[in-house]
Parts: structure tokens; C-alpha cells; sequence
């Protein structure tokens, strides 16, 4: 086990307490911390039976869920898909963690939500050897133009990935010098827990969420180099890459939620490794396509059934796509919820606790449903929704605390 985190396990971290447990946790099961947070929120929210329903269990005690899926750990407060990002997801009771999956120069898998986004996440820009191998040098802002940098895990060996430290992820567009670009971090965010981030592997990754007695959702992210790389790796040499770490690893397949928004990688999956592919989760990134509208589902190609036909079983579009608001105002299942429910398609979706206070902007991902919400008292009910009317099986999260409170208050595995 890596000695970080058998520290870790020794002295689990409390979530939104000043201090370590005082008794060391002998299994390797954090205790589930919710924080306060969760109920914050549930006090936030308009007087009704649910509000009584989630009040009612303040007091706990809490227990993981698989419901509540770490989206890159738990990058609200921590940078994201570090070892200490991931450990405090799981002190929250995420059931299951994800890794976002792109590759180094020498083709070692790491967790990265982009190939080309060490300039934001990482101090690669702060280390002259490293930053003079990225795609983009670092530009400071001018008269004309925002500051900029492109730095790519395949600009870099595993061996430099590995020299890097993450961070929060931010960019200050109007940086003259490397030190103010990396700042930038939202003002509703922050640094308090940014001082240290290791980076993972996926296969360090995939050793410390099995030594946690979590399940996996690895993301095969979309190469930013051109495929075949070197001419010859190819997409589908890196699709079973990922699976050969679960192999090798001896992870049982009904523990790997694979992801992809690339739907030739999904289908990959189900006809050459079954066992994994059975369970594999199509992203569904089609609200960027031309002419498709989620209302509608006329304009879906391919339809929900015919990708249940492909053999897919698992959908995940974004919260939006889920919901609609009816004509008295309240918040319904979509057309597309109730034509992927018609096809016999299981739902998860993405990202709670990713939005900035509701009272300021619903933004991105309560666009269908914006009107309707006003404020953070209204996140909850929002879950209530996805949970009970539109019955996904797992949401995603910045902060997995808060889908654990109410997956634990519902009853929710």
C-alpha cells in the first residue's frame, strides 16, 4: 500500500472539521464524514415534506453509497484527481471514484481531465525544464490578447509527469507572469486544501481506490495528438490499455463503470472484453451536435434504441438533459429521461456541486431548468427529481458529501 495512504487510513481526513480523528480507523474504510455542507443546503430550502425528510437523518450516522460518484475526487475545494482529492471523496462517502484517463509521452496512462490541461492543473509552468516542453509556451496577456498556455501529458514522460504537483484548476486570462497565471480560482472555491496534490497513474489510482473498497469509473478521454500515435498506438490499443490495468489488477468487471463520450470506444468494449463492456457508460456529449435538441426526440441519432440494440446499457448526459420544467412550473423528467427509461437504458448523470451559488447563476448545467431555481435551497430538490422521478442510478459530484446525505436520507444504496 503507498505509505500516503496508509497515513491517510491511519488518521482518516474529517471534512469540514479543524482537526484529524483522534482515534486512528483500524479497517481500510474511512469513516463517512458528511460535513456541513449538506445540511447547510437542506436548511436553505423552502419548508416542505422534503425538507422534513432531510432534516430528519442530520444526525446520521452516514455510510457510503454508490449513488454518490466522486467526479475527479472532490475538486470544489481540492484540485482535482489528486490522492488527496480522491481520499477526501472518499471520507465523504463516494461509492464509487472517477479517473479521467489520457496518456503520457511514453504511453503510461495517468489521471488528467484533458491530454492538454497541465497548464491549469498543475505547476508545470513554474518548472523551466518542463514548461519549455509544452505544445505552448506560456504567453503573457497584452493589449490584444488574454495570457495562454497549452501543456499536454503527452508533451512529457510519466517519469516528469510525476515531478508535478497538482493544483487547483484555474488560469488568471489577464497574467503577465507565469505566478499570477496559475491563480485564477473562483472566488466560491478555494485554496484552503491546495497547498499539497499528488498526481496518479491510473494504475495508482486503480491500488488506492481498491485498497478503499470503492468501485471504479475510469473516462477514456479523447486523445488531443493525432491517432495512431507514433503511428502506431491506436485508439483502440489505448481502449484496452485501460481494461488491461483492471486485468492486471485483479478487479472483478462489476466493479468498472468504463466511460467514454467516444461511442466507438463503448462499443470496443462490449464486443471485445463483454464483461467489462456490459456495464460500460456512453457520455452522451450529443447536445453539441447540430440539430439535436434533448426535448426532442426525433432528433436523436442514434435513438435510445438503437443504442440499446448496440448493446449499451448505461447512459450519461448532463443533469440539464434529465430535467424540463411543465407548465405549472415544476421541475418534470424530460423527453429524453422518459425515451431512455423507454428503452430499458439505466441513467447516471453530471455535475452536482459543480455550478457557482445558484442565486448568482443556475449557468451550464441548469440551463433546461433555470427558471425554476433561484437559489442553493433549490440544489436538493433538483436530486430529488434526478433520484425518485427520473431514477438515475449515480450523480456525479464535485463535493460527493452532499449526494451521500441525501442518498443516505432516501434509503439510496
Amino acid at each position: 500500500m503507498h505509505p500516503t495512504l496508509s497515513r491517510y487510513l491511519a488518521a482518516a481526513l474529517v471534512v469540514g472539521a479543524t482537526a484529524p480523528l483522534a482515534a486512528p480507523v483500524a479497517a481500510a474504510e474511512p469513516a463517512v464524514q458528511v460535513g456541513p455542507r449538506p445540511l447547510f443546503l437542506v436548511h436553505e430550502m423552502a419548508d416542505g415534506p422534503l425538507k422534513d425528510e432531510l432534516l430528519a437523518c442530520a444526525g446520521g450516522p452516514f455510510a457510503r453509497s454508490d449513488f454518490s460518484i466522486a467526479h475527479r475526487g472532490a475538486p470544489l475545494m481540492f484540485p482535482e484527481h489528486t490522492r488527496q482529492s480522491y481520499m477526501a471523496a472518499a471520507v465523504m462517502g463516494a461509492g464509487v471514484q472517477e479517473c479521467d484517463v489520457t496518456f503520457t509521452a511514453d504511453r503510461e496512462l495517468v489521471c488528467r481531465h484533458s491530454q492538454c490541461d497541465l497548464h491549469t492543473t498543475t505547476d508545470i509552468l513554474a518548472i523551466p525544464e518542463l514548461a519549455a516542453k509544452c505544445t505552448e509556451p506560456f504567453t503573457p496577456a497584452s493589449a490584444d490578447a488574454e495570457a495562454s498556455a497549452t501543456c499536454c501529458t503527452s508533451d512529457v514522460t510519466l517519469a516528469e509527469f510525476e515531478q508535478l504537483t497538482g493544483k487547483m484548476d484555474a488560469s488568471d486570462p489577464t497574467a503577465t507572469t507565469v505566478e499570477d497565471y496559475l491563480g485564477g480560482t473562483a472566488p466560491w472555491r478555494t485554496e484552503l486544501y491546495a497547498s499539497q496534490g499528488e498526481l496518479l497513474t491510473h494504475a495508482a489510482y486503480v491500488e488506492m481506490t481498491a485498497a478503499l473498497g470503492l468501485k471504479f469509473t475510469p473516462e477514456l478521454k479523447s486523445p488531443s495528438v493525432e491517432m495512431p500515435y507514433d503511428g502506431e498506438y491506436s485508439q483502440e490499443d489505448y481502449a484496452q490499455q485501460l481494461v488491461d490495468d483492471y486485468k492486471a489488477a485483479g478487479i472483478p468487471p462489476a466493479d468498472v463503470y468504463l466511460q467514454s463520450f467516444n461511442l466507438d470506444d463503448v462499443r470496443y468494449w462490449i464486443e471485445n472484453e463483454p464483461e467489462f463492456g456490459a456495464q460500460a457508460v456512453y457520455l452522451d456529449g450529443r447536445y453539441d451536435v447540430e440539430g439535436f435538441d434533448p426535448m426532442d426526440p426525433a432528433t436523436y441519432e442514434p435513438s435510445m434504441e438503437a443504442l440499446a440494440e448496440m448493446g449499451v446499457n448505461i447512459i450519461a448526459p448532463p443533469m440539464w438533459m434529465l430535467l424540463t420544467v411543465d407548465e405549472a412550473g415544476e421541475i418534470v423528467p424530460s423527453p429524453y429521461a422518459e425515451a431512455a427509461t423507454a428503452a430499458g437504458l439505466d441513467l447516471i448523470t453530471w455535475t452536482f456541486e459543480r455550478s457557482a451559488p445558484l442565486a448568482t447563476d443556475g449557468g451550464w448545467y441548469y440551463q433546461s431548468i433555470d427558471e425554476a431555481v433561484s437559489g442553493d435551497g433549490d440544489m436538493m430538490p433538483v436530486l430529488d427529481v434526478l433520484a425518485r422521478e427520473v431514477g438515475v442510478i449515480g450523480v456525479f459530484s464535485d463535493w460527493p458529501a452532499t449526494v451521500t446525505y441525501y442518498a443516505n436520507c432516501t434509503g439510496l444504496d
